[in-house]
């Protein structure tokens, strides 16, 4: 059976290649080769395994991967590994909480499942731009995705043959799986499951009639914009609604497991948009997000994180807030375009969107009016405790 290279170069979005026979990795040249009898004989592919293929300067960045058949192959293996080799690159904005997921480890489930679906083998993790950091963070992770050792392609100096070969990743959205692109029906909530096999510890769920529905708030500290500003009155606020509200500021250096164990303990978690809304991965379905959406950032807000949670099976609400919890109104004039025209100025620049509504607004909520979300948030966790317990116990 005569081994193809083919490319499929069609996405907006990624560029993925795949050998179907024999292969063999050079590290050293960063090059694949399509071992013995191949159609046609003499044919080179080149790829830049990332996701972020519409952004060509963090494409610049990603090291450039050749796909090659004829001659000039190595004539040995050091490595031989009966599976699949997936190749991509951790560069880019990987290292990032959100890009950790969106560029790297869900586009890697969703190739993983697609390439086991269709060679019914193991796979071997070749990675690129591969950090010491991102590896020991998710390190459990992409050991339940692949059970061999990861392929540095920047540090090994071993050739490695493999069943066949599939270079990039496929991606589908933000923070998304498409069920309908998918072999069987995968989707977001299959990832989560991967996590809670990862991340959860054996459990019961126990119901207790007075506990008190448990709610996360989620905060952003410093210059980074979107910070909620009045912080300590929505907590206080939450208590008295009849939450236990515990207060978690994202860190680098929290282990995944940590973070994990208090999100996934949750009855509702509560959070101006931004990275740490990622953690709406981590949430059981029916689960309750409120997701605070500053002024110039509701068409973000729907498409990074309001279609995934939905997606998710969870109690989503949104909380747009007015041109008096926005602090841009210290700076600018009610009429301003800025709180005017939002949606118009949203759709043409992302630099403006960058600058002004991301880094330099913060917001401090309306506590009259958020209470009413809280109050509606409190009766759905209250269902969702009937329905699943109120606490784990680890």
């Amino acid at each position: 059976m005569e081994t193809k290279i083919s490319c499929d170069r069609a996405h907006r979005e990624y560029d993925i290649c795949l050998i179907n026979g024999p292969t063999l990795l050079d590290p050293a040249a960063s090059t694949l080769f399509a071992v013995g009898p191949t159609q046609p004989k003499y044919f080179v592919e080149k790829i830049r395994p990332h996701p972020r293929k519409w952004q060509p300067q963090v494409m610049s960045q990603t090291k450039e991967v050749t796909l090659r058949a004829g001659p000039a192959a190595p004539k040995t293996c050091d490595v031989v590994h009966n599976a699949t080799a997936i190749v991509f690159s951790a560069g880019g904005y990987i290292g990032h909480f959100f890009h950790d997921f969106n560029d790297g480890l869900i586009p890697l489930f969703i190739t993983t499942v697609q390439t086991m679906s269709l060679s019914n083998q193991d796979v071997v993790l070749v990675i690129g731009k591969l950090e010491d950091s991102w590896v020991s963070k998710y390190g459990d992770l992409l050991g339940e995705v692949s059970k061999h050792p990861i392929v540095n392609l920047d540090k090994d100096t071993n050739t490695h043959c493999f069943n066949s070969a599939v270079v990039g990743l496929v991606y589908h959205g933000f923070l998304t799986i498409n069920p309908k692109l998918m072999p069987g029906p995968t989707t977001l909530v299959h990832f989560h499951n991967l996590l809670d096999k990862v991340y959860g510890q054996a459990r019961q769920l126990i119901h207790h009639p007075h506990a008190r529905p448990k709610m996360v708030l989620l905060v952003r500290k410093g210059h980074v914009g979107r910070v909620l500003l009045n912080q300590d009155h929505v907590r206080a606020m939450a208590e008295d609604v009849g939450f236990d509200t515990t207060v978690f500021e994202p860190k680098v250096d929290i282990p995944v497991a940590e973070s994990y164990g208090l999100l996934s303990r949750s009855h509702v978690v509560v959070g101006v948009h931004g990275a740490a809304m990622t953690h709406l991965l981590f949430l059981r379905p029916g689960t309750v997000l409120i997701q605070v959406v500053p002024i110039g950032l509701d068409l973000m807000s729907e498409i990074c994180y309001g279609k995934p949670a939905k997606e998710m099976g969870l109690e989503y609400m949104e909380y747009k807030i007015g041109v008096e919890e926005s602090s841009l109104i210290d700076k600018y004039e009610r009429g301003n375009p800025i709180f005017k025209e939002s949606l118009k100025l949203q759709k043409k620049s992302w630099g403006f969107v960058k600058v002004i509504y991301m880094k330099q607004q913060n917001v401090t909520l309306d506590l009259n009016r958020f209470r009413g979300y809280l109050e509606t948030a409190y009766r759905k966790a209250k269902i969702l405790m009937d329905k699943q317990g109120s606490s784990r116990l680890y």
